[in-house]
């Protein structure tokens, strides 16, 4: 009728903010369960009891394809198996109790040596070209700045030599030096391993790796191809270099002032 307005004596701004607050809560328990397809269902700190949920409810399994031809992955679905029976055991029955290594925590990856389970496949560029690939491959590339490592001895946080860096590891896309090949024996074994370039530090006279002594690199996980390292290779030799950090030498466990 005329003289009269559509919504009457309907209150529009409250109807605002009750939409805004229902679509909040909405948004809250969409994000929430989204975020809980990496990491659950979650388990006590015994292993046993009942998977626990929490407040939120696990989401439906979804199923990503993936790039390149590389298959499909579905999540949250079996998660928790990837690495069970770690040499760990908790220090004490106490909630909340630290876990202690039970054998060579380098070995068996635990602790500061822990790696993830990645897919052991190379990681791929946008096009489906492997990112990594030697220095010696890749005629294109080359040093414009800074020390060029190769030909320098590497040194140990022992101060032991125990070879030469003889090539670099590029991350083609990036234009970024990955990792530095080294030579265990340059008088003719042709034993190489990895070492990751956040790892050592390039001198002018030397490379220097501080967290491994020499006895440690020959236990350096080695590489099944010679022009390119899987997402868990490369998970396996970051692991075992963090891991020197603090297992290399026994004096490392004790405080440091």
């Amino acid at each position: 009728m005329v003289g009269e307005t559509f919504f009457g004596d309907f209150d529009l701004a409250s109807a605002a903010i009750w939409s805004f607050w229902i679509f909040f809560a909405l948004l809250v328990y969409y994000l929430q369960t989204e975020n809980m397809r990496e990491g659950y269902p979650q388990i006590d700190e015994t292993g046993h009891g009942k998977p626990r949920e929490g407040l939120f409810s696990l989401p439906k399994d979804k199923t990503f394809k993936l790039p390149h031809g590389r298959g499909e992955v579905s999540v949250p679905s079996g998660q928790r198996s990837d690495r069970e029976k770690l040499a760990l055991e908790r220090s004490s029955e106490g909630a909340g109790s630290p876990y202690v290594p039970t054998g060579d925590p380098m070995v068996d990856g635990v602790g500061p040596a822990s790696w993830a389970n990645r897919r052991d496949v190379p990681e791929l560029d946008g096009h489906g070209h492997v990112k990594i690939r030697p220095m010696s491959t890749l005629p294109e590339f080359h040093v414009s700045a800074g020390r060029d490592p190769r030909g320098k001895a590497v040194v140990t946080g022992d101060g032991e030599v125990i070879g030469r860096i003889i090539d670099m590891w590029i991350d083609v896309p990036e234009s970024m030096v990955r990792y530095l090949v080294v030579d265990l024996n340059p008088e003719g074994s042709g034993e190489t391993r990895l070492i990751p370039i956040n790892m050592c530090r390039i001198k002018s006279d030397r490379v220097t790796v501080r967290s491994l002594y020499a006895a440690q690199f020959a236990g350096v996980p080695n590489i099944k191809a010679k022009d390119k390292i899987t997402l868990l290779e490369e998970e396996k030799i970051m692991a075992w270099y963090g891991g020197g950090t603090l297992y290399a030498d026994p004096k490392r466990l004790e405080a440091q002032l």
